[in-house]
């Protein structure tokens, strides 16, 4: 319930000493051997923008001991001028360099794909595509791009390594130059993530469902590949920066995040909240922060526990409702400036969304807030209501989807609803279906197409069935419904029902004509027959095929070759 505390009663000598005490029983997981990618880089530049820009930055690279850049002149010099006069120095010593001047039709086309060491940039044209680096440096790939462009070629929140955009009157320019001189030789980083496409609600059967990952990367670092006919996601583990906000807007645990894995991390808040209360602390407050963020911090106040993630995105509102379930009194997500703007929008999201489902299961919104770093009032501030429920919340499902079953359900049992459908934010992967009986005719495409175990078959009957706490919302059942019979219902559901399994459609078997063995629905059979009444297989007699089983269909087929074998032939 919601209640309120005595603000006298905290005693924060004794929540330091819990707090200290649950950091000693449970070590915060650290993957040690993380799997990682490499990059290797001998510091081949390719430099954009205005030719005299380009041109100083190339005699800097340079003089910072990188080997002779290529030039690619994209822009024109700014306000027309010409080089020349006092850029004779200039040009005598990046004349041994090579360049390309492109005009602005040619220059619209330029593309930049890959990352430190690999990157391919490539000038396209209704016959071919020009590989530059194959023309001006007689590589496959660039180890480095330099663009000075007034707009950059890769306008992303976090573009890959090995890519700096700068202007060249910014003053911080010479470090970014000396930095991006320092990208020479074997470099390692985490391979942050793995994903499991038989988790994802991406694709099926050629029809496209989730695409939450897609929207709320900053380094374009997922990518949709279409195959022949399904589509699944892929990170590039050589572009991804690990913020983390991919796993997070996962509804199904399809990716993971590594540093360390999700399920470890939410296991071990638990495990802090439960040490924290049996050392004596009272009125726990969970901050989640990113780790750098924390170090250079002066200690908190002993009700604050510090959840050190490797960035920001990497929990999202399951997490924080984790925290709230396992006893904590609020939960304060700790932002900083300078964030990317997707991975600020996507905390905007969870932040809302935890918001509503707070609402719905009765409980204030302001036990999750938000807080910027630094802010040492807001972070030391005590909560204005007491824990929740003293009840302790075990996991026992290894699956993403049961385990925030578990948490919205123990927030159900210390709270009020009402029963009703509430609103989520745009997206949210929250809601129930609608079933046209009338349009339905068990043909259970849709089934075979959820990604999640939301939707079932009968036993002993045909028979649809439908588990709302499992529905991620990602729409693959209509689109691969080909009676138009199902429509999605958006919204949490604040009633035990969206845990128990509804019959949304059945009807009574059909026999098979021969033999008597049930073997799909009435309904099915006669729109069987309906749309192919017209087809010379099923001409005449051979309609009654469409009442028959499987077997019973291939004897009938059978049979009828052995009186008439050019009955084939007419078809």
């Amino acid at each position: 319930m919601n209640q309120q505390i005595d603000m006298m009663a905290v005693d924060d000598d004794r929540n330091c000493q819990a707090r200290e005490a649950a950091r000693r029983r449970v070590s915060w997981p650290v993957n040690l051997t993380p799997a990682s990618v490499g990059y290797q880089s001998e510091g081949h530049a390719v430099v954009l923008g205005n030719e005299r820009d380009v041109r100083r930055a190339a005699r800097a690279l340079h003089d910072l001991g990188l080997p002779p850049p290529a030039l690619l002149f994209t822009d024109p010099v700014a306000g027309d001028e010409v080089i020349g006069g006092e850029d004779e120095a200039l040009l005598a010593d990046t004349a041994s360099m090579r360049s390309q001047q492109l005009s602005r039709s040619q220059a619209s086309t330029l593309g930049i794909e890959g990352y430190l060491g690999h990157f391919s940039v490539s000038l396209a044209d209704e016959d071919a595509t020009l590989n530059l680096a194959r023309a001006l440096a007689d590589r496959d790939h660039f180890d480095l791009v330099l663009d000075l462009s007034e707009t950059p070629l890769l306008a992303l929140e976090l573009p890959p390594p090995g890519y700096i955009s700068l202007a060249w009157q910014d003053p911080e320019r010479d470090d970014q130059l000396q930095a991006l001189a320092g990208l020479v030789g074997q470099f390692d980083k985490p391979r942050y993530f793995q994903i499991d496409n038989a988790l994802c609600a991406h694709a099926a059967s050629g029809y496209t469902g989730c695409t939450r990952c897609l929207d709320v990367c900053p380094a374009d670092a997922v990518r949709s590949h279409q195959g022949r006919i399904d589509a699944w996601i892929e990170i590039d583990p050589f572009r991804c920066h690990g913020v983390g906000s991919c796993s997070s807007a996962c509804p199904t645990g399809a990716i993971q995040f590594r540093l360390p894995e999700t399920a470890r991390q939410q296991e071990t808040l638990l495990a802090w909240l439960q040490a924290y209360h049996h050392a004596g602390g009272t009125v726990p407050v969970v901050r989640f922060a990113e780790a750098e963020d924390l170090a250079s911090e002066e200690r908190a106040a002993g009700h604050v526990l510090d959840i050190p993630l490797e960035e920001l995105g990497a929990a999202g509102h399951d997490q924080w409702l984790t925290a709230l379930a396992g006893g904590a009194a609020e939960v304060r997500i700790q932002c900083r400036p300078g964030m990317p703007e997707r991975l600020a929008a996507f905390i905007d999201d969870q932040l809302a969304q935890a918001h509503a489902l707070l609402a719905a299961l009765g409980h204030s919104t302001s036990r999750i807030t938000r807080m910027m770093a630094g802010d040492t009032s807001a972070r030391d501030a005590l909560p204005q209501e007491a824990p929740l429920d003293e009840a302790s919340l075990v996991f026992t499902d290894s699956d993403k989807r049961a385990r925030l079953d578990s948490v919205l359900a123990h927030l159900e049992r210390s709270g009020t609803t009402d029963g009703q459908r509430h609103a989520m934010p745009a997206g949210a992967a929250y809601g129930g279906l609608a079933v046209d009986g009338d349009a339905c005719t068990l043909c259970f495409s849709c089934v075979s197409n959820c990604p999640t175990p939301a939707l079932a078959t009968g036993v002993d009957q045909p028979q649809l069935s439908f588990r709302e706490a499992d529905c991620v919302q990602c729409g693959l059942c209509v689109e691969a419904c080909p009676e138009d019979a199902i429509t999605l219902v958006p919204g949490f559901l604040a009633a035990p029902t969206r845990r128990e399994r509804q019959v949304q459609h059945q009807e009574e078997a059909f026999p098979c004509i021969r033999c008597g063995k049930p073997f799909a629905s009435a309904s099915t059979v006669a729109t069987l027959k309906a749309k192919l009444a017209d087809h010379p297989y099923f001409a005449g007699d051979a309609l009654t095929r469409l009442e028959m089983c499987e077997d019973c269909r291939v004897k009938d087929v059978w049979q009828t070759m052995a009186r008439d074998p050019e009955a084939q032939l007419k078809v």
